[in-house]
């Protein structure tokens, strides 16, 4: 069975890099000076201190692996192929062809998606269906709630 690709784009990357760098150098030591200090207390059957050190200790070690294992899969997405159509790392603005309302957004890999910031997934079903095509033309998006139309008004790599 082949191995997912987790494509990103190179801020998501870079951001993920960062994240791995702070939590291995900076949290990891803090967490594990906090428990040697529990520990000095004494009696660790009663000690909040030391079970609450202990707790966020696995979140940290928990959030490593992740962020190790999507990097193990990760694959920047291409910057400029030149063909000009839209792919991961890129905003694009749609009209809702039957609402007459715009949207934009960038076009993120699945593990950089931020709806409330205008970041979605090239997984999602908007996303997917503007892959590939460019500004002016008109793409039919397949939701459990039906489909929708859009016209791809502007499309451009994303300033990061």
């Amino acid at each position: 069975m082949e191995e997912k690709k987790n494509l990103m784009t190179k801020e998501g990357l870079k951001k993920l890099e960062d994240e791995l760098q702070d939590l291995k150098l900076v949290q990891r030591p803090a967490i594990a000076k906090k428990i040697g200090e529990a520990r000095e207390q004494g009696d660790l059957s009663e000690n909040a201190e030391y079970d609450a050190a202990k707790d966020e200790q696995g979140k940290i070690e928990d959030r490593i692996a992740e962020i190790e294992e999507i990097l193990k899969h990760a694959v920047v997405a291409d910057d400029d192929d030149g063909s000009g159509k839209i792919n991961i790392g890129y905003t694009v603005k749609l009209l809702d062809v039957e609402l007459g309302e715009e949207e934009e957004f960038d076009i993120v890999g699945s593990n950089e998606v931020d709806i409330l910031n205008g970041r979605m997934s090239n997984e999602s079903p908007v996303g997917a269906a503007v892959i590939g095509h460019e500004p002016g033309e008109t793409v039919t998006v397949e939701t459990e709630a039906g489909s929708f139309q859009y016209k791809i008004l502007e499309a451009h790599r994303t300033n990061n």
